[in-house]
């Protein structure tokens, strides 16, 4: 990474971290995946104890290693929704009881220079997560989720995250075979829950780390 691309976006996310600082978020700034795996098991773990742990739909989340090093965790009860060996119905049941968990890792569709999250849901689980339900919430942030604003947060979610993941998903959508949006009627469209956090309540309660990298959908 050259120089001036480098300080670019650390002038920027910095503006991002003050921003979400200041809507209540409690934030995190580091260089890359493997900083923001590190934070999270040896600080923010420790720091916040959780007897239990769930994670919503994230591609960062098993890009930088965390699920890998989470997922078979003895010393908290950890909910692995992304399991699915157990049928589709016991799935869903997982995710509800999600909900409750002490600490619920997700990832965001897009976040503002406002410093607002912005996503898109197929059944709402994961925008249930951080709305309401579970103590704590940790959202992974890679720079390339970074918009100007509201408007261009819901153009790239649906101009380039939604057909991208339907695709990662192997969904039977028309944007599958086009790679745009057609706004469709299908059973399997992942497009259904808009959800719009412009600050954390209470204070704190949602953390970000914004990773300067480019990361996820």
């Amino acid at each position: 990474m050259s120089n001036e691309i480098k300080e670019f976006w650390e002038i920027r996310l910095k503006r991002v971290q003050e921003n979400l600082l200041e809507n209540n978020f409690s934030c995190h700034l580091v260089r890359d995946g493997s900083e923001a795996r590190s934070l999270v098991l040896r600080e923010l773990l420790p720091d916040l104890k959780p007897s239990s742990m769930a994670w919503g739909g994230s591609a960062t989340f098993k890009d930088i290693g965390l699920y890998q090093e989470l997922k078979d965790r003895q010393d908290i009860m950890v909910m692995d929704t992304f399991d699915k060996s157990r049928g589709a119905e016991a799935a869903l049941e997982l995710r509800r009881q999600a909900l409750l968990a002490d600490l619920f890792i997700t990832g965001t569709n897009a976040v503002t220079e406002q410093g607002f999250l912005v996503n898109l849901d197929m059944i709402g689980n994961r925008v249930g997560a951080l709305v309401f339900g579970p103590r704590n919430v940790l959202v992974l942030c890679g720079r390339n989720k970074i918009v100007g604003d509201v408007d261009q947060a819901m153009e790239r979610i649906k101009a380039f995250s939604a057909p991208a993941n339907a695709m990662r998903l192997k969904k039977k959508t028309p944007c599958v075979k086009t790679a745009y949006c057609h706004d469709c009627q299908s059973p399997e469209r992942i497009c259904n829950i808009w959800s719009i956090t412009e600050k954390s309540f209470p204070k704190g309660r949602i953390c970000v780390i914004l990773i300067n990298e480019d990361l996820g959908l």
